[in-house]
């Protein structure tokens, strides 16, 4: 896919603040983009609570344990106690894992397509919206900028549904990869270390490895989105769209970094307000009577959560896809001046 770049970001030096805002405008005006992200994103987790669930009554059923006890806490928590509850029951434990797989794959599949449909609603607002960051927040400004459409989200999650898929297999490859690199390290760290009496050390190893790895998903995430634009913008295969990237990341470094560090902030922050938000609604369920109000409030707090988680990331998405958009000018202005210099000196 070919995209028609605003010509006014050709001359113009965007710094974070300004790409953010736009960033957060184009987001804010294409509000049923966000929507549809949060939409998935509580399908998806539905899909992998199905499995869980289902091996949970099985544990009860044939191991006797309660089911109460097994669904305590996050989904990770739950996962961990049903899946190590089957591990003495080899045929049960294969067919959890097939399962869950299948409802992974499933999710996935259903998050990619639609993530095409959004990138490409996104880049029209971004090609039609003009310099809507520099001027005062108004109604006209976000009508600008809203170019989502059925048809339009429909056309993109079409037309980038095969990119968009194996580039999303080739990230979960990534992290099965990253993931089974970083257990074996730690397994192998400990039994070396319990030989050598050097647990302890071995443990803060353990620990800024884990941090280590944190960041090395955090890095591949971003990869993962900026390839995405590069596919949405230019098309191309995943090897072109990785150079692409590449040498993005080099030429725009400053810029890149100033927003994914501004963006990791604003998650930061948003993910210790939602979690002291939960912790004061679970201090309601203590108080008689009022109590009753907690699973509907746990509800509510569910949903902003998920809809502002959604909207940073799409601010996030906004804002690269600007200085991406700005890079390509660059970019074809400087091939453009190469041609000319070469056939003036062939000539």
């Amino acid at each position: 896919m070919r995209s028609r770049i605003h010509g006014c970001y050709s001359e113009i030096d965007l710094d974070a603040k300004l790409l953010l805002k736009r960033g957060a405008l184009l987001a804010a005006a294409n509000w049923q983009t966000v929507a549809m992200q949060f939409v998935v994103e509580t399908t998806f987790q539905v899909l992998l609570g199905v499995p869980v669930i289902g091996a949970g009554i099985l544990v009860a059923v044939l191991l006797g344990r309660d089911l109460g006890h097994l669904m305590q806490g996050s989904m990770r928590d739950i996962l961990t106690t049903v899946a190590s509850a089957l591990l003495s029951e080899p045929v049960a434990f294969a067919a959890f894992i097939a399962a869950f797989a299948l409802a992974v794959m499933g999710g996935s599949v259903l998050a990619f397509l639609v993530k095409g449909g959004t990138v490409r609603v996104l880049i029209d607002a971004n090609d039609t919206a003009g310099p809507i960051e520099r001027g005062p927040i108004t109604y006209e400004a976000l009508k600008s900028a809203a170019r989502f459409s059925m048809v339009r989200f429909v056309e993109g999650c079409g037309r980038l549904a095969r990119p968009y898929v194996r580039l999303g297999f080739a990230l979960m490859a990534v992290y099965v990869l990253s993931g089974a690199a970083y257990l074996a390290f730690v397994v192998y760290g400990f039994r070396v270390a319990d030989e050598g009496l050097l647990v302890v050390g071995w443990g803060v190893i353990v620990a800024i490895s884990a941090v280590g790895l944190v960041l090395w998903i955090t890095l591949v995430n971003l990869i993962y989105l900026l390839m995405q634009i590069s596919i949405g913008l230019e098309g191309g295969g995943l090897a072109d769209a990785l150079r692409s990237v590449t040498g993005f990341a080099q030429a725009q470094k400053n810029g890149l970094g100033q927003i994914f560090l501004v963006v990791l902030g604003m998650l930061v922050a948003a993910t210790f307000a939602s979690t002291l938000a939960w912790s004061g609604v679970g201090l309601i369920a203590f108080v008689p009577l009022v109590g009753l109000a907690v699973f509907p409030l746990q509800i509510l707090a569910l949903v902003i959560r998920g809809l502002v988680f959604e909207y940073l990331g799409l601010t996030a998405l906004g804002a690269y896809l600007t200085l991406y958009s700005k890079h390509l000018i660059s970019r074809r202005s400087s091939d453009g001046r190469q041609r000319v210099e070469s056939i003036v000196a062939v000539s």
